[in-house]
């Protein structure tokens, strides 16, 4: 049996029907930037997401971007951004001309660890970015207080984690910006870059959609140095089309990520993820770690099984930060993450006996490392 990391493929196919009909009426509607497609799937996620406003843009770097430019961070200030994270937290900085503090994960959870904040603080500290990892929320709570009283901006960066409950409470509108993005490979993907800003403060997305459209809000008057960051139509249509869809999506990776747990949980040297109490995840990845993850990762390949690593070089040891000393501390948490983790096929798609499947090859795997 062959077991795909994800089949977009088939993903597609269970809704080709509606997908291309959106497409289609959104290629009719002589309407290519902007428009009632995108202020539809505007008005509907950001109820979905339980909050007042979401304003669409191009990608989820650039809505990171654009959320820390409508703050007013920028050059002399600094972000505390996790240690364990795809890079693009970071670059979202960087373009700011703001500097990156890493800050160690949870060993337990993998997201940013609250314990660790208030020591990173300086004078310069203008916001933290917590990225729900994986899919499972991080400490909001916590991370919200520290901010309170350090009078610092909460960003969320939930590239990962659409649908995902903290406290009972759809992430989507906790602090003050949650970032999306909606690559096809996302819970909510679309069918090329796509990306959003869900907030409850009318003044910021009234900012940010000055600034996704070249600062501009009346055409040729510009009032500010604004971007190109516009989310396409025919993108907002299949994201439309796929929206009804996500729970259900969610509940299966749900399904599929318990048949893992009790699955996997007794197998030697395997460590399988800690689920946060309070939180509800949506398990974008399902990620395990591994002393010999290299040749475990080997082994499943060649029984049919594709896995993935996330992420194999952690921001600070990438080229892109190469003149950075992050003041000369440690992040051997991620440094072992990056080392040791795997991230198995969770798709959901994927039927039980594959789910099985995996399962099997990865206890018969571990034997023979």
């Amino acid at each position: 049996m062959n077991v795909n990391f994800l089949d977009l493929r088939s993903n597609y196919e269970s809704i080709q029907s509606e997908v291309e009909a959106a497409v289609l009426r959104s290629l009719r509607s002589g309407q290519y930037i902007g428009g009632p497609e995108v202020e539809a799937f505007e008005s509907e996620y950001a109820q979905f997401c339980e909050s007042e406003y979401c304003v669409a843009v191009a990608n989820g770097l650039e809505a990171l971007q654009l959320s820390i430019v409508a703050l007013g961070i920028g050059a002399g200030h600094e972000v505390l951004v996790p240690s364990n994270t795809f890079i693009a937290t970071w670059l979202a900085v960087s373009h700011c001309g703001a500097t990156c503090i890493p800050i160690e994960p949870d060993p337990a959870t993998w997201n940013i660890d609250p314990r660790r904040i208030e020591e990173s603080i300086s004078d310069k500290t203008r916001a933290v970015i917590p990225v729900h990892l994986y899919g499972q929320p991080a400490a909001i709570d916590p991370i919200l207080a520290i901010a309170e009283r350090y009078s610092l901006n909460v960003i969320e960066d939930a590239a990962q984690a659409h649908g995902a409950r903290y406290l009972g409470r759809r992430i989507g509108s906790h602090s003050k910006l949650c970032t999306w993005s909606f690559y096809p490979g996302k819970n909510l993907g679309a069918l090329g870059d796509a990306g959003a800003i869900t907030t409850n403060d009318a003044s910021l997305a009234e900012k940010l959609r000055l600034l996704r459209n070249y600062g501009s809000i009346v055409r040729y008057h510009h009032l500010e140095r604004g971007y190109n960051s516009r989310m396409d139509p025919v993108q907002a249509a299949i994201l439309r089309v796929k929206l009804p869809y996500l729970e259900g999506w969610n509940e299966r990776r749900r399904a599929i990520a318990r048949r893992y747990q009790e699955g996997l949980a007794s197998v030697p040297n395997i460590v399988v993820p800690t689920v946060a109490e309070g939180v509800e995840p949506v398990w974008h990845l399902y990620c395990i770690l591994h002393p010999e993850r290299d040749r475990l990762r080997v082994l499943l390949q060649q029984s049919g099984v594709e896995t993935l690593i996330h992420y194999p070089v952690p921001p600070h040891r990438q080229a892109a930060y190469r003149d950075c000393d992050f003041r000369g501390r440690s992040l051997e948490i991620a440094e072992n993450y990056a080392d040791h983790s795997l991230s198995l096929p969770i798709d959901p798609m994927m039927s039980d006996n594959q789910v099985d499947y995996v399962i099997q090859a990865v206890v018969q795997a571990v034997k023979l490392v």
